[in-house]
């Protein structure tokens, strides 16, 4: 290895420390190779760390035994490769986080004859448009509320009409595609729109009253309904003293930690006042970097595309890859980026409020299940907590609709907007998990892996799951749950179940009664349920899909067929007429593309 750094090119690039087992234990960049990677260590009289480096780097490094590197064009593209093989390969010593969505805009084009507001992630062309955000939640909310309380014209469609709708029967629409509506009465009611939007106070104020009306007309529901609006609404923003005396934007980006969580704090500027804010936990770990931390942030955060609104970004902390993360900014954005760390005035003011609030976050109680978690992780030896899980199970009846389903346990509760169902192609369950799990590793650069996987099978398919992450360079935990048998047969008594753990070479059965066991088993139950409810919904599909095009001429071998080659039917609708015909004949073919033109013309 001592030789392999000596002959390190003094070019752009990522570099991999690796240990024993091949594993990658740390991903970094630099702007030169040679001296960046020699910076961590002594060459003479033999290799070893330099003692100016941290704890952490320190331990990394004595476990590091390989080296791998990557030249790259320059250090933009160095930034890009690491923040993108950190997201796939999950090392032991970099930072992962989660949070690199986009949130969402309000926007309004004051070009148009009757401007009406609406959501967008992306920038919109025209000269004269508003934007308004990012929200973390409640952007939809206030969107909804703007149309319950204002007579805008209520969606696009609307103008292209002759005569008022039911929106104007309602009174929630002037009905200008009916009336002729002046300006001067329609724009005052924009002007309203955007004053909510920036003070949201105001806007909660009229939820408030229509919430009152409700309930005191006996309208439950819709009382009900307002009052979880204005929560979410709520949510989206902290409350300030703070006056800037100016119509400034900031994004403000804080990190409070403790001994085992730091919470990133995003708050939003805008015009003078706070917009919306957002946070995230993430766990400290002997491995930990504050600098990293905010690094991860911001490249997360702003993702690959121009945002909407770019606003001078406040950090509570300098950082040590500042002026990489800069560079990388002031290109996406098309302008000059900056990042500053203020020392005094009302931009510290806004810093200030960012870590007391991000401080605040770490005082809430943290997941119930952490002291089971830790037990889990000890009794297994785990390499990390698993605070976020996958679970993995197929289904399918006699070789069709054969399915499969992951679902995600993260902060002591299911994430169901974190589920994924899968068509699968295969006929054994081998190849099927196979299938399933090599799409979800393809899958990790935009959603990065978790802490562990639970597979719904015994040892051999959790080799597998090792093997598929070992070919891709990815250390992760991964257990498998299979049902102990009990006479050649699967034992599922209710409460007495002993069902087998794999994690190493001998299974490990414990107790029914063992927390533990019944914890991955609810997680194993949970993904079985899924499996089965999407099968359920995809056997339906295809029986009352086969029914209609057996009417058609087309036989249920020859539907098999197709679906064995196109996995679903929407992906034969699709399918060009000389794939049809090699697989099931021109004629056959001419009807099929016949009978789903003729469903895209209903």
């Amino acid at each position: 290895m001592i030789e392999q750094i000596r002959g390190l090119p003094h070019q752009a690039g990522i570099y991999q420390y690796l240990d024993e087992k091949g594993r990658i234990l740390y991903i970094g960049k630099a702007k030169n190779l040679s001296k960046r990677v020699k910076s961590y260590f002594n060459l003479t009289p033999s290799l070893s760390p330099k003692a100016t480096l941290s704890l952490r780097i320190q331990k990394m490094l004595s476990e590091t035994v390989g080296l791998h590197y990557i030249i790259v064009e320059n250090e933009h593209d160095a930034l890009i490769l690491e923040n993108s093989l950190i997201k796939q390969l999950k090392p032991k010593y970099n930072i992962l986080l989660r949070d690199d969505k986009t949130y969402p805009y309000l926007y309004v084009d004051m070009d148009e004859t009757y401007p009406r507001f609406e959501l967008t992630r992306k920038i919109i062309k025209g000269k004269s448009i508003r934007y308004f955000g990012p929200f973390s939640v409640g952007a939809r909310d206030i969107l909804d509320s703007l149309y319950e309380l204002l007579k805008l014209v209520q969606k696009k469609s609307c103008l292209k009409g002759k005569k008022g709708c039911l929106f104007y029967q309602m009174e929630q629409c002037l009905a200008p595609c009916e009336f002729p509506i002046p300006h001067e009465t329609y724009l005052p009611m924009v002007t309203q729109g955007i004053e909510w939007i920036q003070n949201k106070r105001k806007l909660i104020k009229q939820l408030e009253a229509k919430m009152e009306f409700y309930a005191e007309s006996l309208r439950f529901e819709e009382a009900l309904v307002l009052r979880d609006r204005i929560d979410r609404i709520t949510k989206s923003e902290l409350t300030s003293q703070i006056d800037l005396a100016s119509t400034e934007n900031y994004d403000v980006f804080a990190i409070a930690l403790n001994e085992v969580r730091a919470c990133i704090l995003r708050l939003f500027i805008r015009e003078g006042k706070v917009a919306s804010s957002t946070h995230d936990f993430i766990p400290i770990t002997p491995y930990f970097s504050i600098d990293e931390a905010y690094e991860r942030t911001l490249i997360g955060f702003y993702g690959n595309e121009k945002p909407p609104i770019i606003a001078p970004i406040l950090t509570a902390h300098p950082f040590e890859s500042n002026d990489w993360v800069q560079e990388h900014l002031t290109e996406l954005f098309g302008k000059k980026a900056k990042i500053e760390t203020p020392q005094r005035g009302a931009k510290k003011e806004l810093i200030d409020l960012a870590l007391t609030n991000a401080k605040e976050l770490l005082r809430t109680p943290q997941p119930t299940n952490e002291h089971l978690l830790h037990s889990i992780q000890e009794l297994l030896a785990l390499d990390s907590l698993p605070r976020r899980i996958e679970v993995f199970d197929n289904s399918h009846h006699g070789g069709s609709a054969t399915v499969g389903a992951m679902i995600v346990y993260e902060n002591g509760r299911f994430d169901k907007k974190a589920y994924r169902t899968y068509h699968l192609h295969e006929r054994d369950e081998y190849g099927q998990m196979r299938e399933m799990l090599t799409r979800r590793i393809e899958a990790f650069e935009k959603n990065p892996p978790p802490d562990l996987w639970v597979l719904d099978g015994g040892a051999t398919l959790r080799s597998l799951a090792t093997d598929l992450l070992g070919s891709h360079g990815i250390h992760l935990d991964v257990i498998a749950i299979s049902k102990e048998k009990i006479d050649a047969k699967a034992h599922r008594a209710k409460g007495s179940a002993r069902d087998i753990l794999h994690f190493a070479e001998e299974p490990l059965r414990l107790e029914s009664s063992d927390k533990r066991l019944q914890f991955i088993q609810m997680l194993r139950d949970e993904a079985h349920r899924s499996a089965i409810t999407f099968h359920k919904k995809t056997k339906l599909k295809i029986d009352q899909t086969s029914k209609l095009l057996a009417i058609h001429g087309i036989s249920t071998p020859k539907i098999h067929r197709l679906l064995d080659y196109f996995g679903t039917f929407d992906a034969i609708a699709k399918s060009d007429f000389k794939t049809l015909s090699e697989l099931i004949g021109a004629k056959d073919a001419e009807n099929i593309q016949k009978y789903y033109r003729g469903n895209i013309s209903k």
